[in-house]
């Protein structure tokens, strides 16, 4: 299969479309033929994090495609089946939080590639309605949102959630599930439209990051102002 491999310098000098062996599920895993992959800002990270004289590796966490192949013990899915790939190995009930979950694509091989081998527990069954680019995009952003909130922030209905920068994907992601929670979310940019658009998202209030937020918010207490992935 082809896949695109990072190896021999840092950054993006290191990475090449080549020729590799497509995986084999093993027991509990199946294989997933992509039909769309996302990139994400941790791709970019993790490759200007290596020398380049790691071993070659297929980057990428998020993806969407058909199971091809499933190994034994599998019941969740079956071939043919169109999933979105979960990226966060070991992390597949809300109820179970590890400490840091591993993340597919690094130093695993990732979803850069015509296929990818994953546990079956991670190959959710596609919502009918969302294309393959947006099933592809969606996970790694929305899970880092649902974990900042719910997991290290604690955030409950009624309380206030400040959303700093909105726009990427992730704060995108985080005004969303806060309001679907019940929260009072504020948000934050220096760009009109983005305000605009966060207020047609749900967001209670948008402000202007070269503000005085002291003053615009008033009396309203934040809750959470600061969300990051620890």
């Amino acid at each position: 299969m082809r896949a695109v491999v990072h190896e021999g310098a840092k950054g993006t000098d290191g990475l090449r479309i080549a020729e590799t062996t497509e995986p084999v599920p093993g027991p509990g895993e199946v294989r997933v033929r992509l039909r769309a992959a996302g990139l994400n800002h941790r791709d970019l990270f993790l490759m200007d994090g290596r020398s380049g004289e790691e071993p070659a590796f297929i980057p990428g966490s998020d993806g969407a495609g058909v199971v091809a192949a499933v190994g034994d013990g599998v019941a969740e899915v079956r071939v043919g089946d169109e999933v979105v790939i979960n990226p966060t190995l070991g992390w597949e009930h809300s109820a179970h939080t590890p400490t840091m979950p591993d993340i597919l694509g690094g130093p695993t091989n990732g979803t850069l590639a015509e296929a990818v081998v994953v546990p079956a527990v991670n190959a959710v069954l596609k919502p009918a309605h969302l294309s393959w680019p947006e099933a592809a995009a969606l996970p790694l952003a929305a899970l880092t949102a649902y974990r900042a909130l719910f997991t290290r922030g604690r955030l409950s209905a009624g309380e206030h959630l400040l959303v700093p920068g909105i726009g990427g994907g992730v704060s995108g992601w985080a005004l969303l599930l806060a309001k679907a929670a019940g929260a009072r979310v504020t948000v934050t940019s220096r760009s009109a439209e983005k305000r605009a658009r966060s207020l047609c998202m749900g967001a209670d209030q948008a402000l202007c990051s070269g503000g005085d937020w002291a003053d615009e918010l008033g009396q309203a207490s934040v809750d959470l102002g600061r969300f990051v992935w620890i």
